[in-house]
């Protein structure tokens, strides 16, 4: 079960550095405008804010990481931290935003946290 757990969180903070790259470096590219399905003037307008956005799910993947490579006590709970950040962000995304943004980030954020909670 631990093992299933740290997978999980490994391929949520691959999810998130996934996001970091589209919203930083890709926005406001073909392939950024086919993902969000935004048009070239809205994606060329909100880079900025994508940016932003992409700057925070850098931070979250990058505690995540930090949480695999932490030994104990800090370990299991920085997993469950940054976890339940993204879950949060993922409900609230998914009710101001798109309920897409629950199955993309939520449900695997929920689904590491409950192998994490489970595994300790």
């Amino acid at each position: 079960m631990q093992t299933a757990a740290q997978v999980l969180v490994a391929l949520v903070a691959l999810i998130h550095m996934y996001f970091l790259v589209l919203e930083m470096f890709l926005w406001d590219t073909p392939r950024g405008r086919k993902v969000f399905a935004t048009t070239p003037e809205f994606s060329r307008q909100s880079a900025p804010m994508a940016a932003n956005q992409g700057l925070y799910n850098g931070f979250m993947a990058a505690g995540l990481v930090w949480s695999l490579i932490a030994g104990d006590p800090v370990a299991r709970p920085a997993q469950i931290f940054f976890l339940c950040c993204l879950v949060v962000a993922g409900v609230y995304g998914a009710a101001t935003v798109s309920r897409k943004i629950l199955l993309v980030q939520a449900l695997p954020a929920a689904a590491a946290l409950v192998l994490v909670l489970t595994a300790g």
